[in-house]
């Protein structure tokens, strides 16, 4: 039996460890933890999430959070993040829509995403012109990134369903930041696409007649649903748009800081080993490529795969 404080191993896992991009041209990213990546191609940034607060779980669980200023300038330096022009939420639970705002406050950006995400942002005194608000289907550009958000569905089990329906201002309970809309984030970009799906679940037929070369594949909760679920998940979001290559992500414990190496969640909340014990399969009989992302390492997503779309942006 498994303890329900400790967690899987990430040992098995080392020869799918993605690999730092070799120059500085075309389309990078970096990974920030949960579902936070850093997108940038040398004249254009956006940013889902940016997540890197983190509190802890006694915090989460009996106190009240906020965010950290210090810990997202912090970020912004080491990532040398000159410009960024939007910041773009999943959804607006903490664990995604925490930081967002400050990201935006300190460099500019638009926060981008749903009523609630908007609200969170007025909590911390964004402007109005700063707010950008989306719905299924709608498209936003920056540069050469063309954003298409599609809903999508939180994973199952989700702890704090609802919306955001007034300025949200911090310090306040962890449930205070309620799910709003969820969204499938398509990013197309002249060098391919790249789908930010962030949590473990679906819309039956959304993603038909979408393509996407790399996927930001969310896992979380995947460990504690039926193998049914998982086959169904990796078909409507993996197969239905083709990709070629997988970067699972929301599966690091996200109570614990980004000053040290990513850990699972535990036992207690999922179970990372059997999610990729199912999911690798799947990969191979699919020809999809998987690679687990490493913290703050400047990745090339698009690298090395024959693109299977033609993107107009």
């Amino acid at each position: 039996m498994k303890a329900p404080f400790s967690r899987p191993s990430l040992r098995p896992y080392l020869p799918y460890r993605q690999r730092a991009a070799k120059d500085e041209g075309g389309l990078t990213a970096h990974f920030l933890g949960t579902s936070s990546v850093l997108l940038r191609d040398g004249q254009t940034s956006v940013l889902s999430d940016g997540f890197v607060t983190r509190p802890g779980i006694l915090r989460v669980g009996a106190g009240k959070i906020a965010p950290s200023r210090t810990l997202v300038r912090a970020a912004i330096e080491r990532l040398r993040v000159e410009s960024l022009a939007a910041v773009v939420c999943a959804h607006s639970h903490y664990d995604h829509a925490l930081d967002a705002p400050v990201w935006a406050l300190e460099t500019g950006a638009e926060l981008v995403g749903s009523e609630s995400t908007a609200n969170i942002g007025r909590g911390l005194g964004l402007p109005e012109s700063s707010l950008r608000l989306v719905r299924d289907g709608d498209t936003v550009t920056y540069g050469n990134f063309t954003l298409t958000f599609l809903d999508s569905l939180h994973s199952a089990g989700d702890h704090y369903p609802g919306t955001v329906d007034r300025p949200l201002v911090p310090p306040a309970r962890a449930g205070s930041w309620r799910t709003g809309t969820a969204f499938s984030v398509l990013v197309s970009h002249p060098e391919g696409r790249v789908l930010l799906h962030a949590s473990a679940n679906y819309r039956p037929g959304a993603l038909r007649g979408q393509q996407a070369d790399v996927i930001y594949l969310g896992v979380g909760q995947l460990g504690r649903q039926p193998v049914e679920f998982l086959h169904r998940y990796w078909d409507e979001v993996v197969a239905e748009t083709g990709a070629r290559r997988v970067i699972p992500v929301h599966w690091d414990d996200f109570f614990l800081g980004l000053d040290r190496p990513l850990r699972p969640m535990p036992y207690l909340f999922d179970d990372l080993g059997t999610t990729m014990s199912r999911l690798l399969p799947l990969a191979h009989r699919d020809g999809v490529e998987v690679v687990l992302p490493l913290p703050w390492q400047r990745c090339a997503p698009l690298s090395g795969i024959a693109r299977t779309t033609s993107p107009e942006v």
